[in-house]
């Protein structure tokens, strides 16, 4: 039995949750997967009552208490950890749990390629690369003559909604540029961004905020789209990178690891972190130069096979087998 343990369930639609339900979904024709919540996220308790073969935790800080019991009960049980992006990019720098965490755990998963030289140096050794994974789609006719875009991620600071909001507003009416919008706000610290969004939508015809979406709703979004935008300040390794590659949809990100480690160093379609006006120069430049857009879409191709369930199950597999064989 395996034990997957994560700060955030299903109704927090997250990519945490996303994560842990997908990996349950790979692991179970090799072996029974349970997904719990982590200790005190839940009335819950991440430690099962019957001994797993080996526990997988999700994020360093939030999933500490679970690891720390789960090592002082079971010395010797098999324990691997995943970092997401708090943890790379904020937690490591200053919280003593997660720096403990990483050294209680036997593996640490980082998301993507770029995200091994923020894990300590001494701790490298037994550090892997798991790239998540979608479902290939049929690429989509997309319209000539203009631009349609998405931006999917929940309305909140991390994910920089600011910086579509500052591009819109340099938008004019010779661009034939749109963006729809997709996700609701993360909080209620966010409700801000989302009346921001609802009035931007109503006020400009270059924008649509439509909140969040079902999954399959989201996903043929995307492939119907010419564009992904992903204007993330801090990332983990998105999901819906994955998701724009495997349905033929090429992105332009912000130029920060999290995305770079998903699309590459030479990647083309890169923007600063938050520089609206360089997002606008890029979708003009797509709008104009069909040999710019055929160049990201032709990059993001090559990228495709790394985001496949076969390769994911395979990297997962790889580790899980390699601590259960050392046993």
């Amino acid at each position: 039995m395996v034990v997957i343990a994560t700060p955030s369930l299903a109704d927090a639609n997250n990519g945490n949750w996303r994560t842990a339900h997908r990996w349950q979904q790979l692991l179970e024709p090799e072996c029974r997967v349970i997904v719990a919540p982590v200790i005190g996220e839940s009335t819950d308790s991440a430690v099962p009552t019957e001994l797993p073969d080996l526990f997988i935790a999700l994020h360093a800080r939030r999933s500490h208490a679970s690891i720390v019991q789960m090592r002082r009960r079971h010395p010797t049980l098999p324990i691997v950890l995943a970092l997401t992006g708090t943890d790379l990019y904020a937690d490591l720098k200053h919280n003593a749990d997660a720096n403990q965490s990483l050294v209680l755990a036997d593996a640490l998963i980082v998301l993507q390629e770029d995200a091994i030289q923020y894990v300590p140096a001494d701790l490298r050794r037994k550090t892997h690369i798991v790239f998540q994974s979608a479902r290939s789609l049929v690429p989509a006719a997309k319209p000539s003559g203009r631009i349609n875009c998405v931006v999917v991620g929940h309305l909140r600071a991390e994910k920089s909604p600011q910086t579509v909001f500052d591009a819109i507003a340099l938008l004019n009416d010779h661009d034939r540029i749109h963006i729809t919008h997709i996700g609701a706000p993360h909080s209620a610290a966010d409700e801000a961004l989302a009346r921001q969004a609802q009035a931007l939508s109503a006020s400009n015809s270059h924008y649509r905020w439509v909140g969040g979406l079902a999954h399959g709703l989201t996903r043929a979004a995307i492939k119907r789209s010419h564009l992904l935008l992903h204007p993330s300040l801090l990332e983990g390794g998105a999901n819906v990178i994955v998701e724009a590659i495997t349905a033929g949809t090429p992105v332009l990100a912000s130029k920060m690891s999290g995305n770079i480690g998903m699309l590459g160093v030479d990647y083309a379609g890169y923007f600063p972190v938050g520089d609206g006006a360089a997002m606008v120069a890029l979708l003009r430049r797509c709008l104009t130069d069909a040999n710019f857009l055929t160049r990201l879409n032709t990059a993001c191709k090559a990228r495709a096979v790394l985001f496949s369930p076969k390769e994911e199950k395979r990297r997962l597999l790889k580790i899980v087998r390699a601590l259960l064989e050392a046993q």
